[in-house]
Parts: C-alpha cells; sequence; structure tokens
C-alpha cells in the first residue's frame, strides 16, 4: 500500500518499481545485527528436503474451524430475507430496522475485543464452544421475539458470537496449519462466510411461502443449527491448537496433534521448537515498542497506518454490508414485489458471489493485488452506475437493478473482498503489526455500522438513483486515493516493506525501530540458547 512514485505510470510499471526499489544503506553493525536476527530466526527444519503434504487431518480440522465463519454469512443471509418481514410484523420504523442491522458490527467488535480471556486461558476449542453458545441463545431470543427490546437483546448476543467466532476462527486454522499450506486454509474461513450467505438466502427461498408472521421466525431459528454441529466438532473432533499448548507448557500434547497434521515420519519436535521460538519472537515484538508509535506516528509510520487502516475503511466504504442487508429493499424498490422472485434472485445473487470469490482466491497471488483492487473498484462504481440508471424514469428497470447487484457483488469477491485483509497483514511491519491490525479491524466494523445504520435513510432521502450515484462516486474517489497510495506487496518481505516506505517519506526511524526490535530478538534468543546449553 505504498504510494505511486509517479502518477504517469500504469499500475504495471509501478508494480514493477515496488519490486525493484533501491534499498537505504545501512552502516555495517546494522547489516550484521540484521544477519544475526536472520540466522536466529531461520528455521532449522531439516525435514524441509521432502516435499510436504497436507494431511486429511489438516483438511478436516479447518474445515470445522471454518465451519463456524458460517455464523456470520448466514446472519447476513438471512437477515437480507427476514429484514423486511420482521419490520412489517413487529412494525418497525425504517431507523428502528437498520439499528438492528448496524449494530451486529458494535457487538461482534466486543465479542472479538474479549475473546481473548477465554482463547488464551481455555483453549481454543473452548472459544469455539462458547461462541457457538451465545449464537444459539441469541439466534433463539430473535426467533421468539414479540418487540424491539426482545429482539435487540437477541440482536446482542448474536453479534458477540459472531465476534468470538471471527476472533478465533482463523488464529485456529492458522496454529493447525503447516506454513506452506496455511495462506490457503485460512482463505476457507473467508468462503465460509459467503456460503453461509447463501445458506441464509436459501432460507428465505425455503419459508417463501410461509406466512410472513411466522416465516422470519422460523429462518433465525434455521440459524441454530450450525452452531450445534461446531459444539458437536470442537468437542469430539478438533484438537487443541499446537500453539496453545506450546504456550501453556504442554509439549508432549503439541507433539500428539502435530502428528496429526504432519506426514507419518516427520520430526515434530522441530516443529515444536519453531512454536517456541515464535512465541517468544512475539512477545518480544509486543513489548519493543508501545502505542506511541501508533497514536503519535513518524512520517514512516503514519504512510504504513494510512494505507492499512485506509483499505479496511475502504472495503465498507463501497458499502458491502449495507447492499447485502438490503437488497431486498432494492429489488422491492426496482419493481420486484413477489417473495419467491426476490428469494430466487437473492439466491442467484448469492451463488455469483461464492463463486467469484473461490475464483479469487487463485488470482490474488498470479496477479497481485493491485491490480485486482483496481478492477474491484472501477467495476463496483461501473455496477453501481448500472443501478442508478435503472431507478431514473417513470417506471423502474428490474433487470438493471439484477444486472447491477450482480455486478457488484462479482467485482467486489474479485478484489476489494480477499485482497483488503491479505495487503494489510503484509503492509504492518513487525514492530506495530499486531496494534495495527486491531486498529484496522475496529476501523472496518465502525464503518460497516455505519453504512448499515443508515443505508435506508439516505437512501429515502436522497432517492435510490441519487443514492447509487454517490456511491459510484465513492467508489472512483477510493480508487484514486488507492492508486496514489496503495503498492504491490505481493512478494515483499516486512524488511523491504520497511525499507520502502523510509525511501519515499525519508524517515529513517522506521529502520531503527526495527532494527531494535531486531537486536532485542537476536539477544532474547541467544540467551535462550545458553540457557538450553547450561
Amino acid at each position: 500500500m505504498v504510494a505511486a512514485t509517479s502518477s504517469s505510470k500504469d499500475s504495471s510499471s509501478l508494480s514493477s518499481s515496488l519490486l525493484t526499489f533501491p534499498l537505504i544503506e545501512e552502516d555495517n553493525d546494522e547489516q550484521q545485527q540484521q544477519q544475526q536476527h536472520d540466522d536466529a530466526t531461520k528455521p532449522t527444519n531439516t525435514n524441509s528436503d521432502a516435499p510436504l503434504q497436507i494431511t486429511r487431518a489438516t483438511k478436516l480440522y479447518a474445515f470445522c474451524a471454518a465451519l463456524n465463519s458460517c455464523n456470520l454469512g448466514y446472519d447476513i443471509g438471512v437477515n437480507t430475507g427476514a429484514g423486511i418481514l420482521v419490520q412489517n410484523s413487529l412494525g418497525l420504523s425504517d431507523v428502528q430496522l437498520e439499528a438492528f442491522f448496524g449494530s451486529l458490527n458494535l457487538f461482534a467488535m466486543v465479542g472479538a475485543l474479549s475473546s481473548h480471556i477465554i482463547n488464551d486461558k481455555f483453549g481454543r476449542r473452548w472459544s469455539f464452544r462458547v461462541s457457538a453458545m451465545i449464537f444459539i441463545f441469541g439466534t433463539i431470543l430473535q426467533s421468539v421475539a414479540n418487540n424491539y427490546i426482545v429482539l435487540m437483546i437477541g440482536r446482542a448476543f448474536v453479534g458477540l458470537g459472531v465476534g468470538f467466532g471471527l476472533a478465533v476462527d482463523p488464529l485456529y486454522i492458522a496454529e493447525i496449519s503447516p506454513p506452506q499450506f496455511r495462506g490457503r486454509l485460512v482463505n476457507w474461513s473467508e468462503f465460509a462466510i459467503n456460503l453461509g450467505i447463501v445458506l441464509g438466502f436459501l432460507s428465505g427461498l425455503v419459508f417463501a411461502g410461509v406466512d410472513e408472521n411466522v416465516a422470519w421466525r422460523w429462518m433465525f431459528s434455521m440459524g441454530a443449527i450450525l452452531p450445534c454441529f461446531v459444539i458437536f466438532f470442537a468437542t469430539y473432533v478438533m484438537p487443541e491448537s499446537p500453539r496453545w499448548l506450546v504456550a501453556n507448557g504442554r509439549e508432549g500434547e503439541a507433539c500428539e496433534v502435530l502428528k496429526k497434521v504432519y506426514p507419518d515420519g516427520y520430526d515434530v519436535d522441530i516443529i515444536v521448537n519453531e512454536i517456541e521460538d515464535s512465541i517468544e519472537r512475539e512477545r518480544i515484538a509486543e513489548h519493543a515498542v508501545g502505542w506511541g508509535v501508533i497514536l503519535f506516528p513518524s512520517p514512516a509510520f503514519k504512510r504504513i497506518l494510512l494505507v492499512g487502516i485506509g483499505i479496511s475503511i475502504a472495503q465498507q466504504a463501497v458499502g458491502i454490508d449495507a447492499i447485502l442487508y438490503f437488497l431486498v429493499f432494492i429489488l422491492k424498490q426496482s419493481g420486484i414485489e413477489s417473495r419467491i422472485t426476490q428469494m430466487w434472485i437473492l439466491l442467484g445473487l448469492g451463488l455469483v458471489k461464492l463463486g467469484v470469490i473461490f475464483i479469487a482466491g487463485r488470482l490474488l497471488d498470479r496477479t497481485g493485488r493491485r491490480p485486482l483492487v483496481f478492477v474491484s473498484l472501477l467495476g463496483c462504481a461501473v455496477s453501481f452506475f448500472i443501478v442508478a440508471m435503472s431507478f431514473i424514469g417513470a417506471v423502474p428497470s428490474e433487470v438493471g437493478a439484477i444486472v447491477g447487484l450482480a455486478l457488484y457483488l462479482a467485482f467486489f469477491s474479485i478484489g476489494m473482498g480477499p485482497a483488503t485483509w491479505t495487503i494489510a497483514s503484509e503492509v504492518f511491519t513487525t514492530s506495530i503489526r499486531a496494534k495495527a491490525m486491531s486498529l484496522a479491524t475496529f476501523a472496518n466494523r465502525a464503518t460497516a455500522t455505519i453504512f448499515a445504520s443508515s443505508f435506508l435513510s439516505v437512501a429515502t432521502a436522497m432517492t435510490w438513483s441519487g443514492f447509487f450515484i454517490m456511491m459510484t462516486v465513492v467508489c472512483l474517489i477510493i480508487c484514486v486515493w488507492m492508486y496514489i497510495y496503495l503498492p504491490e506487496t505481493k512478494g515483499l518481505s516486512l524488511e523491504e516493506m520497511a525499507h520502502y516506505f523510509a525511501e519515499i517519506t525519508g524517515d529513517r526511524s522506521i529502520l531503527d525501530v526495527e532494527g531494535t526490535l531486531n537486536r532485542r530478538d537476536v539477544d532474547q534468543l541467544n540467551e535462550r540458547e545458553q540457557e538450553i546449553l547450561l
């Protein structure tokens, strides 16, 4: 997410220039410290000579963890179809419905921030169980609600359960997976969210012929099925995370789990040692710098935060969560009144989004992040313009609205969907990584809350055509901003990113901070080696 060095260059030349930018020269002491750090942190796994194959157990555990992410997707999908039914059944105003939709992200943030209490103390498996149980309780409350207060209490519990799940799902998959397959398997969580959306859309179709005062209750109650499977898998199928076991002094149990994750004959003792070193390095990084670097950043750190947090905000600023929640309202305004027809269209749109997500996962590493982001944003802008045009005239165009929405979901899923968190994780340097990712996540969810909580009111005030023209402009503004600031992060190490930001801002302090971290890293690891020898 680095700024373009020249506005006249196209994205291809910029990507090439970023891969070949000159590094700032360092003195000999710094080079020696960096070499010591590289030597100290280099994996010593002698098993790497043989090609590593992913085991069935690893796939099974990743699948079980990703299933938990379906809960968030299902909530989005089911509310898309049930929202208007809830409004009619309980007599809610537009503002109350917006608050119902938007509040999920607020409660999810609370759940995510508090999840570490159970995550660190009781383990990942208990986090899955707690997440599922909270989600089930909230789902039941929503299903039986006879007034707005009970509905919102249920929403609060659903949000807390979703937040717990979002925090533990990718964490568990990353910790249970060999590094070679980690990226691919962690993406299963993103795929599961979109699968959950499709299942939520499908529930609307299943109950399309049921009285609307009853249908939305059945649709919500179906959301309790998946969490029951999660509880079962977390209890009887999924092992505890090897990393959590090592962190809590249970290396023997960690070895037993790793023997299932790695092929037969693999020396898992070496993996345990690497996990111990990784935990120590993260502890060093956590205490190397405080919040001062984030709150009062130097020019280089400010540019990094601008890029990393900026793209996380941009992902929601193009309206994805809000659009998904209010799809039925958009279809209805375009002239499609039949519930069954609306549900069939929703299912088709969900399948389009799911299919493109699958393709995007493969393209991300082949074409790079930057080109896909531009294609995504420009495509979203064109899609919004098509939807806006469908509302101009005495009679809205149903076909125009459907085509525009389908294109929007496809273009979002090809770039802004999968690329956002990949870019953020690649641009934040080691010294600020944990804190910066927390801020980026908070900013992303806060933006989603604002958009979902105001979508219907703004669209009504501006007219639907005016609203989607505004969204077209928003996408184009973000695209220009990305062209100026977004680098191609594919293939660049964290050290190279630090050097790049130092180069374009003239701020060498970022190298000093990273160098200090590396020196502490080397000293701590050397002390540990001495303790082992003694």
